[in-house]
């Protein structure tokens, strides 16, 4: 545990990606086998669920540290973190002991937690508390909150570990996809020369496309790419290997019991076939939108009723593997014409195959663009037709062509302290648009203002503070932001009426009084758009 906390503070303390690699590869080549998995399952975001109610901890916290329940409520408005407020409230033990490696660590204090009864968790919780420092203790907080996460990209992980094991970096990524425990056992599998034991079933590293320029011309002629639809769905890949049917998310979790009709028919395809495609909501010839999609994400079962209600599809738009062959090395177009073959063969009514758009020139497919949204789509995917499937996000095969975001203009209402290094100020707020005479919030953002900006917000909701719930303040409505969004849809849930997809701020409105925000019937309006 000692050695993964000063990893962890070496990460958590440099901006510089030379820096933070040079930490990770020092850690995995002198770490023992067990603790190494566990640090690479846990800096690959791989975390548990929580296992002790956060209302527990702070009672324990007060109770150990001898502070009332509000001081520590105080001092975790102040801190803005409940595992560093803790950590820091919860005094030094006097000649405590060192606590083990970070693989025992986890098995005895860390799995299993949640299922025992609140006496025994307590008992483990306090006694963890005697035998670590104030770091090591934040660590352990962040553990069974499964709240952990650190500054480090997962790109940057498999290049630290390739460099351990001596493989290119698109191989490691590939090792670490799928199903992967945190085992010494495993461990040694993956930093092996040649991999021997992987899962059959794992799906390969997604390859991501980056933003075009704001000179789309300058990533080349357009009769060098093909152009699809950009689809508002989930990323997957439908992987049909032996006798099984997987369906991966993007984000490497199994989704089969939230599509339990596309698992059944995908079954009837080849075996040795992998697919990279979009899951969708579908209903006739349209996507619903990802408002529908959201109701069978995460489902462990999916009823009849649910099923007519949210229909779904699969619209594939490359083909990795056929008969077995990883085929990323070709050309897309290879790809793409054994896959038009492989989708008409399969003839599978939730099968799609993503449409072409035709568009010679960057003009015409432009003016083909702005069709986005009636067709329900985000834009158009440009991707090289000479192009192998890659690993991770790289420049120059893939590019993302988005439709311009909603805008709309709101007031700041509420404003809440920010966390980690934004603990001590107020990045965090509401924002709302006018319903006659009175502002209902419609959205939260965390983003989108530089440092000197958040510094000047800070001090006005300090200086205009209204009211306080807990740790939100009430502020004086006078600050007007531009917030854009990707999409909008009705919620029963919120207030409004309607709910905002990734709402950001896109400017500070200096220039505008709140009066002239922007109203709650006229986002109603959008919902039609």
């Amino acid at each position: 545990m000692k050695r993964f906390h000063a990893l962890f503070q070496a990460l958590d303390t440099t901006r510089k990606t030379s820096a933070k690699e040079a930490a990770l590869v020092d850690y995995f080549q002198s770490a023992p086998a067990a603790d190494a998995a566990w640090a690479a399952h846990l800096l690959l975001g791989r975390k548990g669920r929580r296992a002790v109610n956060t209302r527990l901890l702070r009672e324990w916290a007060s109770e150990i540290s001898g502070h009332p329940l509000w001081l520590v409520e105080e001092s975790y408005d102040a801190v803005g973190d409940l595992a560093e407020t803790i950590a820091l409230l919860v005094p030094e033990p006097a000649g405590r002991v060192e606590p083990p490696p970070l693989a025992q660590f986890i098995e005895e204090r860390v799995i299993g937690l949640a299922a025992l009864d609140e006496d025994a968790k307590k008992a483990l919780v306090l006694d963890t508390w005697r035998i670590t420092n104030e770091g090591e203790r934040f660590l352990f907080h962040k553990l069974i909150s499964g709240g952990f996460r650190v500054g480090v990209a997962k790109g940057l992980v498999a290049r630290a570990l390739s460099v351990v094991a001596g493989v290119d970096k698109p191989t490691m990524l590939h090792r670490l996809s799928g199903r992967w425990e945190p085992t010494a056992e495993a461990w040694q599998r993956l930093i092996a020369e040649e991999e021997e034991g992987a899962d059959p079933l794992r799906p390969y590293p997604f390859f991501l496309a980056h933003p075009v320029p704001d000179e789309i011309a300058e990533i080349g002629p357009a009769t060098d790419f093909q152009a699809e639809w950009k689809w508002d769905g989930i990323r997957a890949q439908a992987v049909r290997r032996g006798e099984e049917l997987l369906l991966w998310s993007r984000g490497e979790d199994l989704v089969n019991t939230g599509f339990p009709e596309i698992t059944a028919e995908f079954r009837a395809l080849p075996k040795g076939t992998v697919l990279d495609g979009e899951l969708l909501a579908w209903d006739g010839d349209a996507p619903m939108g990802f408002h529908a999609l959201q109701r069978r994400i995460q489902r462990k079962s999916v009823s009849a009723k649910l099923r007519a209600e949210v229909p779904t599809r699969f619209i594939a738009y490359d083909l990795l593997e056929q008969g077995g062959e990883d085929l990323r090395a070709l050309p897309l177009a290879d790809r793409r014409a054994r896959l038009e073959s492989l989708v008409a063969a399969a003839n599978l009514p939730h099968l799609g195959l993503a449409e072409i758009v035709p568009g010679p020139t960057w003009e015409e497919l432009a003016a083909t663009r702005e069709s986005s949204r009636e067709r329900g789509v985000e834009g158009l995917m440009l991707k090289r037709r000479d192009a192998p499937y890659g690993a991770g996000r790289v420049r120059g095969p893939w590019w993302k062509w988005k439709i311009d975001p909603f805008t709309v203009d709101t007031v700041m209402i509420y404003a809440q302290r920010g966390h980690g290094r934004r603990a001590s100020l107020y990045t965090d707020y509401t924002l709302g648009v006018w319903d006659g005479d009175q502002l209902v919030p419609v959205a939260k953002a965390y983003s989108g203002l530089t440092d000197a900006e958040i510094r000047r917000v800070d001090h006005f909701v300090r200086r205009n503070i209204k009211d306080r719930f807990g740790p939100v303040r009430v502020v004086e409505p006078k600050l007007v932001f531009e917030i854009a969004f990707e999409g909008i849809q009705p919620s029963p849930r919120h207030k409004s009426g309607i709910a905002l997809r990734f709402p950001r701020i896109a400017r500070w409105r200096e220039d505008k009084p709140p009066e002239e925000a922007d109203t709650l019937e006229s986002l109603r309006e959008l919902l039609g758009s």
